[in-house]
Parts: C-alpha cells; sequence; structure tokens
C-alpha cells in the first residue's frame, strides 16, 4: 500500500516517453516495447488509485507519431486495437469504478478503432464511478487549440475571453491536471496540454517509460507535495 500524504494531487497527467529507446537498449523489437509500454498504463493507474489520486491523464498517441514510419504506426494500432478489445470483453470488476474517456483527433484513427473507443467510454460511463482514465490519443496540443478556434468561430462567438477557449478544448469537461509527469529525462512538454498546463507543476524522471517504477511514482508525488502552489499570485 502506498503511505496518504498530506498533499496529493487530484489529477496526474503523463508523457510516457522513451519507448522506443528502451527497445533499442533491451535489443528487442518496437512491437514488444510498446505492448509492455501500453500495459504499465495499467501499473501506474494501480499505483493512483492505491495513493487516492482519482484522475490519470496519458498521452498514448501523439499527431506527430503519425509522421512516423508507416509500420511503426501500423503496429501502434494494431497494439491499440487489441487492448481495447481485451478492455471491452473483460469482466474485471474494477470496470465498475473506472471510467475511461479518449481526447484528440481520434477520426485519424481506423474506423474499427474509432468504434472501439466509443465502446469502451459508453460502457465506462457513469457519475458515480470513483476513478477516471484520459488517454489523449491522435492528439497535439497546437491541433487541440487551431479546433478550438474553429469551433468558436462555427458558433458564432464573440468577445473571446479564456472561459470561452476553456468551454472549446478537447478537455473542457476536465479539470486541469495538477501534476505532469514526463519521463525518459527530455525536460520539455513537446505540446501537451499547454492551455491546461498552466498552472500545472512538472516533473521530469530520467526513466524511460517502460522502466517507471511504483518507485519513481511515489517521488513524483512527494516532490509534488513539498512545493507550494501559487497560481501566479
Amino acid at each position: 500500500m502506498i503511505k496518504t500524504l498530506d498533499i496529493l494531487p487530484r489529477h496526474i497527467a503523463i508523457i510516457p516517453d522513451g519507448n522506443r529507446r528502451w527497445a533499442k537498449k533491451k535489443g528487442m523489437d518496437y512491437r514488444e516495447a510498446y505492448a509492455i509500454g501500453i500495459r504499465h498504463i495499467g501499473d501506474v493507474l494501480k499505483w493512483c488509485k492505491e495513493a487516492g489520486v482519482p484522475m490519470l491523464t496519458m498521452w498514448g498517441f501523439s499527431t506527430d507519431n503519425m509522421k512516423r514510419d508507416n509500420k511503426e504506426v501500423a503496429i501502434l494500432f494494431d497494439l491499440f486495437r487489441k487492448n481495447l478489445k481485451e478492455a471491452i470483453d473483460s469482466d474485471d470488476t474494477n470496470k465498475r469504478e473506472l471510467r475511461v474517456r479518449f481526447f484528440g483527433r481520434i477520426e485519424v484513427f481506423p474506423r474499427i478503432i474509432q468504434e472501439m473507443m466509443r465502446k469502451a467510454e459508453e460502457i465506462t460511463a457513469g457519475t458515480e464511478r470513483k476513478y477516471q482514465l484520459n488517454l489523449m490519443l491522435g492528439y497535439g496540443g497546437r491541433e487541440e487549440l487551431v479546433d478550438a478556434v474553429n469551433k468558436i468561430i462555427k458558433n458564432g462567438l464573440h468577445n473571446i475571453n479564456e472561459k470561452t477557449i476553456s468551454e472549446h478544448v478537447y478537455t473542457k469537461s476536465l479539470p486541469d491536471p495538477d501534476l505532469i509527469i514526463r519521463t525518459s529525462g527530455e525536460q520539455r512538454l513537446s505540446g501537451f496540454l499547454p492551455w491546461q498546463a498552466c498552472y500545472s507543476e512538472l516533473y521530469f524522471s530520467k526513466k524511460l517509460w517502460p522502466d517507471f517504477s511504483k518507485k519513481d511514482f511515489l517521488a513524483a508525488l512527494n516532490d509534488y507535495a513539498k512545493r507550494k502552489r501559487r497560481y501566479g499570485k
């Protein structure tokens, strides 16, 4: 069990970076490394539950990832399809307390995957659910803002303010993340939640994503607990 801290983030967002470097380091192919990386989301979700963090957001596939080799993209799509099917077909009791949502340009995915995403959202919907997992797929921060602006224009709105934009980003129904963690040692957000991350605390781990452990997760929580959030004041 994880010892409860006095100050906990209510919403953690993670950039799970380093799968390909980990594969190269281990001498394995990308598919195996990506499969391990996807399963690792379940580990972190479990740690969040143990710690009492009700919301986890994971950046699973960026719009920039679409520019990678077609074979690599196909591998990722196939893994998404396989894992979505397993999640939908599973009778895991945890499904009754977990809501799953998808955000991004979902239309870039094959139709069968889009349908499975919608199905996963439907079967986990419900206000009584204690935890929520948000998966950012086909996501890019600049694309999100472009889409938000286009929605505002389409709706014929004028006198735009912060509230207007917040109501038109993909995550309009979610609280902003309190803590953003990036693995692999890179110290940048790379376009992840640029609007929502304005006052988020940032934590950079040197571990490659598949190596990011419970101990590393706790280190991030402890570091967060020591900070004093001022929200620009």
